[in-house]
């Protein structure tokens, strides 16, 4: 199941990032020679018309060959027009970031669907009072439905923590339903320092309650799930960078970096859980490998964005010899992250260290 589950989001999230490249250099005019699914030697192929289809042995990526993409292609007269290396800037560029576009958009689709279909949310609802805390000296009690903060509606439980962490040290009325009653109370959140999901400490309020757990399914109309799914595609992709930034300043530990074999046990851990956590985790990781990719390492779309930008700035390409020399650095640095990612998978079953 694991297995399996893993190769269906790997499979799709691949063919989606293909073929966003595949459609643009259609839609611009160059000639597509190959669309893979995976790399390596070809397990199955066929040819429509002037481009080759196929599936290829190792699934752990694709690729879209397109004629004059690399040194050397041989280019007749007759196709010199639709050469990748012919096209304008802009058309190359806008076939070079469709993949990691289309990463993003499909995801986007997922969460309207999601959205659409009704997402589980925890209820503003009470479960534990800290004893000795601001929330049990303001008489807040358990089973209390938190309604109105400040004259704001409350309808989840992350607006409750969205408004008291970002309110310590100041007095908030707190309206409250208890029972048939409906109760105003006042209550200031102690400001404290705690680890934020980087591990770095940030002071926050905290008024000393805990939730229920109790959920209700939330349905969006379809404005509302468009709203939605755009705000958290945006949110998820502003902390995939901001993860990327905090792993380069060594905020975050090397060994957070998870391979394939993380992203096999996560995939079969979601499918066991239901379609909607399955497809929510297929539109997180299609956000990351979206983003990953415009990384500007050579090899990656990212570095190919950056190759047009320079050419942008000389006014030419850069040399063949340059762009080899790059390529060759981005492989490397590639290679050594594939290989750190495996051996911290590898760490994580050895050890019997929790998936994060």
């Amino acid at each position: 199941m694991t297995f399996l589950s893993a190769l269906i989001l790997l499979g799709i999230l691949i063919f989606v990032h293909e073929f966003g490249h595949f459609l643009f250099a259609k839609l611009m005019g160059v000639k597509v020679l190959k669309f893979s699914l995976g790399f390596g030697p070809k397990v199955f192929g066929k040819k429509c018309g002037e481009t080759e289809y196929l599936l290829s042995s190792v699934p752990l990526g694709g690729y879209v060959k397109m004629l004059g993409e690399d040194q050397g292609d041989e280019i007749s007269d007759a196709d010199r027009e639709r050469a990748f290396s012919s096209q304008p800037v802009w058309k190359r560029l806008l076939i070079v970031f469709s993949g990691p576009l289309f990463n993003v958009l499909f995801a986007t689709v997922i969460f309207v669907v999601l959205f659409l279909t009704g997402v589980p949310s925890l209820l503003p609802e009470v479960g534990e009072v800290v004893p000795d805390s601001p929330a049990a000296h303001a008489g807040l009690a358990t089973g209390d439905r938190i309604a109105e903060i400040n004259g704001i509606p409350i309808t989840h439980w992350d607006d409750v923590t969205e408004i008291i962490h970002e309110s310590p040290g100041k007095r908030l009325r707190v309206t409250i339903k208890r029972g048939h009653e409906e109760l105003t109370l006042e209550i200031t959140p102690e400001k404290k320092v705690t680890p934020n999901i980087f591990g770095e400490n940030k002071a926050v309020g905290l008024i000393g309650i805990k939730p229920s757990g109790k959920t209700f399914t939330e349905k969006e109309a379809l404005s509302g799930a468009l709203v939605q799914a755009f705000k958290r595609t945006w949110d998820i992709a502003a902390l995939t960078v901001i993860s990327i930034i905090k792993l380069i300043q060594r905020v975050l530990p090397a060994d957070t970096i998870g391979g394939p074999i993380l992203i096999f046990q996560l995939a079969g851990q979601q499918a066991s859980q239901g379609l909607m956590n399955f497809f929510a985790f297929m539109a997180i990781i299609s956000i990351n490998l979206g983003v990953a990719n415009l990384l500007p390492i050579p090899i990656l779309d990212g570095g190919h964005v950056l190759f047009l930008g320079i050419e942008v700035i000389r006014r030419k390409p850069l040399s063949d010899k340059a762009i080899m020399a790059a390529q060759r650095v981005g492989l490397v640095i590639i290679i050594t992250l594939m290989v750190f990612a495996f051996y911290n998978d590898i760490m994580r079953l050895i050890t019997g260290k929790k998936i994060p």
